[in-house]
């Protein structure tokens, strides 16, 4: 199927933008409404947008009428305490589908690579409108957790680890790379998701804020991405096996995108 996609992002995925002075506002995320949603590990989100305004972070195809991840509706519980960040999500001028605060509990490497996931970001999306991608602006700072993207899902060689301080902008084709957040603080990550259609609007936004679409990885022990590869490839064998048994059938190697 053929959609207007961003060119900014055909070499690698992803472009991270100048980082926003997270620090000159206020903590609005702490007083938000949260709802138990899981996705890439011990998470809660508070959605600013979902597929009817309601207060809740199902996938905007599960409802009735079904859509795209496009024409959120905000939720005015929450954007009454987070003004700012509702902005934020406004200031690009594109299309916004999903819009919510993450939650992320600390985890490890090894977490991280069985969470690898992609996202089922285009479902239902008409052919020759915009591809639907997220951004990620980090809202705590995390300098020393990273998101972890991967052409590959189970190819070590295919992985960028992007640092996560206050403020990190990055926009990703989260349908096109595996992506988690290996989180190595004591606290939850804050992180602002929004979901935007490709198009002039997000290209011009991106544009103005000098994009980076490599980035050099902080440096990480060889020992450590073998162990978490290897823990990452048992963990997903026995929840396959355990499903094939459950269900009679062979689910080895099946791949589902997340809803999240």
């Amino acid at each position: 199927m053929t959609y207007v996609k961003l060119p900014v992002l055909d070499e690698s995925g992803y472009a991270i933008v100048d980082s926003y002075d997270q620090n000159a506002d206020p903590r609005e995320w702490e007083n938000l409404v949260y709802v138990d949603w899981k996705s890439s590990g011990d998470t809660r989100f508070a959605p600013l947008a979902s597929a009817y305004g309601d207060m809740e972070c199902d996938g905007f195809w599960n409802h009735t009428p079904a859509k795209t991840d496009k024409d959120g509706v905000w939720v005015q519980e929450n954007i009454d305490i987070a003004p700012i960040l509702t902005g934020r999500a406004h200031e690009v001028g594109a299309n916004v589908g999903r819009c919510r605060v993450i939650e992320l509990q600390p985890n490890t490497y090894a977490d991280a690579i069985y969470n690898l996931h992609r996202d089922d970001n285009n479902r239902l999306n008409p052919e020759g409108t915009g591809w639907i991608v997220r951004s990620f602006y980090n809202l705590t700072d995390n300098p020393d957790s990273v998101m972890i993207l991967r052409e590959d899902r189970d190819d070590p060689s295919t992985e960028t680890r992007v640092p996560l301080p206050a403020g990190a902008q990055v926009v990703i084709d989260t349908q096109r790379l595996y992506h988690a957040v290996w989180h190595a603080g004591t606290e939850p990550r804050y992180c602002l998701i929004t979901s935007y259609e490709s198009g002039p609007e997000l290209d011009t936004w991106i544009s103005a804020r000098n994009p980076r679409t490599r980035c050099e990885s902080p440096h990480l022990d060889p020992q450590i991405i073998l162990e978490g590869n290897e823990s990452a490839r048992n963990k997903r064998a026995a929840r396959e096996a355990a499903s094939a048994k459950s269900n009679s059938v062979d689910t080895t190697g099946m791949e589902v995108l997340s809803e999240a």
